[in-house]
């Protein structure tokens, strides 16, 4: 069996307990934008790889993700069996915890499968009204 290379083994040792954060220097409300086109983690059913793209905005408090550790955390999932509404729930809630941003949305668009296609979007404004 072949070493791992350096990127492997970062994604392979990443643990989202010690995701990097760094201090909000700006007090004002400003949107962070962020999207990664090449999700993928596979199905629990089949093991088939379910791709997709993430779209994360959120108006950051204390703190932003440091994006490097935002890759390692959104790769990590590559090689785990997990729903697209798991996979959707922990990377809004990890972050969501972990930032504890005045505001945070998440859509994930994931590729059509089996003549299905899944959008799924978390939002903290319309979970903060149902509660």
């Amino acid at each position: 069996m072949s070493e791992l290379r350096y990127g492997e083994k970062e994604i392979l040792e990443f643990d989202a307990k010690n995701m990097e954060i760094w201090p909000n220097k700006h007090k004002k409300d400003y949107l962070i934008k962020i999207t990664l086109p090449e999700f993928m983690a596979k199905c629990p059913r089949s093991g088939y790889p379910d791709f997709a793209t993430v779209y994360l905005e959120y108006i950051p408090d204390e703190w932003v993700v440091e994006l490097k550790a935002l890759k390692l955390f959104i790769n990590s999932f590559m090689n785990r069996y997990i729903s697209h509404e798991d996979s959707a729930n922990e990377i809004f809630d990890t972050l969501y915890n972990k930032l504890k941003p005045k505001k945070m949305k998440i859509i994930m668009d994931f590729n059509p499968r089996g003549n299905v296609h899944t959008v799924i979007e978390i939002n903290s404004e319309i979970l903060q009204k149902s509660s």
